[in-house]
């Protein structure tokens, strides 16, 4: 791997770059493995990954700078893990992960807020956002690329969250909601030079060139996202480059440009994390480097919005409607939630969905703001006064844990997931979800003389 050498140059002097160890750190080929777990499923760690890829026990250590994340020993076949379709974990890189130190640092978790996760494919930082909100807040997660849209959904959806919506828009469409946001996490487009270990290829796509570019994207990026935080609202910025155009020098553009003070983050030593002063603001940065810490490079900053007289306060108007369900077709749903009464019921395409109460106001405003991908949780469709449950159900963490379910082992649980036929041992009949490990996978219908597997055809597993 031969790092390029105007990137080693553009870093000579900044704070914590050591060329010896980072070069060396780049040749050695080693490569780190990180998942972070869904505290809103229960999953004895132990279970997961008894036997890794050369027949021995893959070790488990934690992630210091996150109580759920943990490294592991080896790299196993996440797709033939159950519990990685059931929304046990989250694959998620090391570093990105001091995301839930910078939130916890810089917000108060306990009140209610609206959180945005703008730049939020494939799910990483938005599945962490939810683990760390309180039930009463929000969290939009908006993709900007209509492609990567589905894969935010789906990760989502297994993640089991109840108060997310998912959106498609520009950064430029929030200014229809101005001063909305207590919290905006920007994960911005990059260089992409911290993915260099894991990912080669990068290496032939960075250019002084494309920094330049995605500098001046980032800034178009903040400009444009910046009248939807609140004043007091706090702004995290993180990229995956180590170049200081993108970093620090985009702290000193914040600061020069859009009323925003720099908040610093308590470290500890053992983290071994580099607190980088920007040039000009002496805002303070936080780098990751691979020869110093388990994790990739990584940069983040945090900054608090300031109150001004010109911020609009325009009062928003919920303009957005729904279909709502009848009452006899919400007695229809209600044996299948666990809580039902925090809840009210909307149809979309003779869907049903659930939308916490708490929410109710917030729907009808983005409904008239925002494209909307995903809200709430799909119950499923109500024919003839039954309802046929949806995936999403299955995976939630609303549903009735009195749903009649089965647990079954891993080979049978592939079987699921590839949906090819199963048997059970079991007497029961209907609607029957399938779980591993007390996991939830999905539902079965036992009929008097099949199994009909609903597992979603677009999620199965394709290889052997």
């Amino acid at each position: 791997m031969e790092i390029p050498i105007s990137l080693i140059d553009s870093l000579m002097g900044t704070q914590g770059f050591d060329k010896e160890a980072f070069e060396k750190v780049h040749l050695s080929g080693e490569q780190n493995t990180s998942i972070r777990f869904n505290n809103r499923k229960s999953v004895n760690s132990s279970n997961i990954f008894p036997i890794g890829n050369n027949n021995e026990a893959v070790v488990i250590s934690p992630v210091l700078w996150n109580v759920n994340g943990c490294y592991l020993s080896e790299r196993p076949s996440f797709t033939a893990d159950p519990l990685f379709h059931g929304g046990a974990y989250y694959v998620q890189e090391a570093s990105s992960m001091f995301l839930e130190e910078a939130v916890m640092q810089s917000i108060e978790l306990a009140e209610p807020i609206r959180v945005l996760d703008l730049c939020a494919a494939p799910g990483g930082k938005s599945t962490l956002l939810q683990s760390l909100i309180s039930d009463k807040s929000i969290l939009v997660s908006n993709e900007v690329i209509k492609s990567r849209v589905t894969i935010l959904s789906e990760n989502i959806t297994k993640w089991g969250a109840d108060n997310v919506i998912v959106t498609n828009n520009d950064p430029k469409d929030f200014q229809r909601l101005p001063g909305y946001f207590d919290l905006i996490v920007v994960d911005a487009p990059c260089s992409g030079s911290g993915l260099f270990r894991k990912d080669p290829k990068a290496i032939n796509e960075w250019s002084e060139q494309n920094v330049e570019l995605c500098s001046q994207r980032q800034q178009r990026i903040l400009a444009d996202i910046l009248p939807a935080l609140k004043p007091g609202g706090t702004l995290i910025y993180s990229t995956c480059s180590y170049s200081p155009a993108e970093d620090e020098e985009i702290c000193d553009w914040l600061i020069s440009n859009c009323a925003l003070s720099a908040i610093q983050f308590q470290l500890k030593s053992a983290w071994n994390i580099i607190e980088t002063k920007a040039p000009l603001s002496n805002a303070n940065g936080y780098r990751f480097y691979p020869d110093k810490l388990k994790g990739e490079g990584f940069f983040i900053a945090a900054f608090r919005k300031e109150n001004s007289a010109e911020t609009d306060s325009r009062p928003l108007s919920a303009k957005g409607k729904s279909e709502r369900l009848t009452s006899k077709e919400t007695e229809v749903v209600k044996p299948w939630l666990s809580k039902v009464d925090d809840f009210f019921f909307i149809k979309q395409h003779d869907e049903v969905i659930a939308i916490p109460l708490h929410m109710e106001n917030d729907l009808a405003i983005f409904q008239s703001a925002l494209y909307i991908k995903k809200a709430g949780v799909k119950l499923g469709v109500i024919i003839r006064n039954e309802l046929i449950p949806a995936h999403e159900l299955a995976l939630s963490n609303i549903i009735n844990p009195l749903i009649s379910a089965i647990e079954v082992d891993k080979a049978t649980a592939l079987q699921y997931l590839r949906k090819q036929e199963i048997s059970l041992s079991s007497n029961a009949k209907g609607w029957i979800l399938i779980t591993y490990l007390q996991i939830r996978l999905g539902w079965v219908k036992v009929l008097p003389n099949r199994i009909n597997n609903y597992y979603p055809k677009d999620w199965r597993i394709i290889n052997k």
